[in-house]
């Protein structure tokens, strides 16, 4: 039996040819990830002097880093059904291609609210790249132990852009200031642009004319657009605000739009019928906890080295080595665990070693803590984190058929993005509650119990993660 689906499957390419082909898309498709990360990493360090240089204010500084969570949430599913219907390559060479030009102007940033435009631009770019590589990573590597360790090497290299990132920021800020940090994306997405044409296979030919759900595109964009302003600005408006209250329910009506116009459409954006996969599904609820928790992580660490504890900007980079490398050596031990034991078993021993690694962390968050009584804690937390981020992706892409990969791909981002948007909206509001109007010493002992405080509640939401990964199905689906 036969379909135009499976001949572009099966479709014969070079990488299936070359063992050497197939490991150099493989490192290609690791170095855009790592592109990825380095990115939201290398601005972290730099908001700083983001902020002074551009004068934001404290409670709007954070959009440099929601607006490119928000835009890259709300357009993932568009940028992976783009990759289904246009083709991997072409879309993976497109989005690198915004990814420069946004970086660009982020770089030449005059004004918050230009840097702001940048920084949703990129985000969007990095929507479409994100499903692209993340899809041909699961096309191109067989279902089972090989794919589990191509994505142990992308996760790896996302895991390295933390590193990376943290240092080149710390660096790239102190000796040439922060749009150097934006500069480099420029460079990097270049050389990506050029090796793609050598080492990434041809998108094969389509049989079949499909179209774009563009209304679905835009309703869950601007939904999710609006829920994640709501939550932002929530504590800072106040909640029974005209504003905030408007935004919660326009974002309420776009989201309900959103699932209408799917349930309709003929060629939706999300097919619903990929919701009968529970590891999918599984998946997807956990990137979104995974980012709500271990994902804001980062931006905790950030402002207790700088803001606490009076770190430099190059010294910053370097603290988050540790984290770092334990994140990188979890996902190598992740591919392992999902391979020999299952996956299942792989996401709750991580999420479970994660969970105790940020309760360790806990005690340490002090104005007075020294690096090396966080230390411990940010090696286990680091290598749970790792574990579980090359478990949930297996999970992810778990039964879902080669030309689906991308929506699949889509829709577990989108909710990875979604999560670490809210999270860190929230944890933040948690964090900041009893701040305001405080200097000082009073000031650092205020700011780093409300981080205590989030650090618990992030805590708690793996737990619940551990209760998904409990009733998730045990074993792999069949494609759907």
């Amino acid at each position: 039996m036969s379909t135009s689906g499976e001949a572009i499957t099966h479709a014969p390419t070079p990488i299936d040819r070359s063992g050497a082909r197939r490991g150099a898309t493989l490192a290609l498709l690791a170095f855009a990830q790592l592109i990825i990360a380095l990115d939201l990493n290398i601005v972290f360090v730099a908001l700083p002097e983001i902020g002074a240089g551009l004068g934001f204010s404290n409670q709007t500084l954070q959009w440099v880093v929601s607006v490119y969570t928000v835009f890259t949430g709300g357009f993932l599913l568009f940028g992976g059904r783009a990759a289904d219907l246009i083709g991997q390559r072409r879309m993976f060479i497109f989005a690198l291609w915004l990814y420069a030009l946004s970086s660009l102007l982020g770089a030449l940033a005059w004004a918050p609210e230009i840097i702001i435009a940048a920084r949703a631009v990129q985000g969007i770019g990095g929507a479409f790249l994100f499903p692209a590589t993340l899809s041909l990573v699961n096309r191109l590597f067989e279902e089972g132990p090989e794919r589990n360790r191509a994505l142990a090497v992308w996760g790896g290299a996302g895991a390295s852009g933390l590193t990376i990132g943290s240092l080149a920021g710390g660096f790239l800020t102190a000796a040439f200031g922060w749009p150097s940090v934006f500069y480099v994306n420029v460079l990097l997405a270049g050389a990506a642009i050029v090796a793609a044409f050598f080492v990434i296979p041809r998108d094969p030919r389509r049989h079949e004319r499909r179209s774009f759900d563009l209304a679905g595109a835009l309703t869950v964009t601007v939904g999710a657009t609006l829920l994640v302003f709501t939550l932002v600005q929530g504590p800072d408006y106040g909640w029974l605000s005209p504003s905030i209250l408007w935004s919660a329910g326009l974002a309420v009506l776009f989201l309900v739009a959103f699932g209408i116009i799917e349930a309709k459409s003929s060629d939706p954006l999300m097919p619903l019928r990929l919701f009968r996969n529970r590891s999918l599904v599984a998946g997807m609820t956990i990137t979104f906890l995974y980012m709500a928790t271990f994902g804001t992580l980062p931006y905790f660490l950030t402002v207790l080295f700088q803001n606490v504890q009076g770190y430099s900007a190059l010294e910053t980079g370097i603290a988050f080595l540790v984290p770092s490398i334990a994140i990188a050596t979890g996902t190598q031990l992740g591919a392992r665990l999902s391979t020999r034991l299952s996956n299942r078993s792989s996401l709750i021993g991580g999420m479970v070693i994660g969970a105790i690694g940020t309760a360790l962390m806990v005690p340490a968050m002090t104005p007075e803590g020294t690096y090396f009584a966080l230390a411990p804690g940010l090696i286990v937390s680091g290598i749970g984190q790792g574990i579980v981020w090359t478990a949930m992706w297996i999970a992810a892409a778990s039964g879902v058929r080669h030309e689906e990969q991308g929506v699949a791909s889509g829709m577990a981002s989108t909710t990875l993005n979604i999560g670490n948007a809210i999270g860190l909206a929230l944890l933040i509001a948690v964090a900041n509650r009893h701040v305001e109007g405080l200097s000082g010493t009073t000031l650092q002992h205020a700011t780093t119990a409300g981080m205590q405080s989030a650090l618990w509640i992030a805590v708690a939401g793996v737990a619940l993660s551990i209760l998904v990964a409990l009733v998730s199905q045990r074993r792999t689906p069949k494609s759907i």
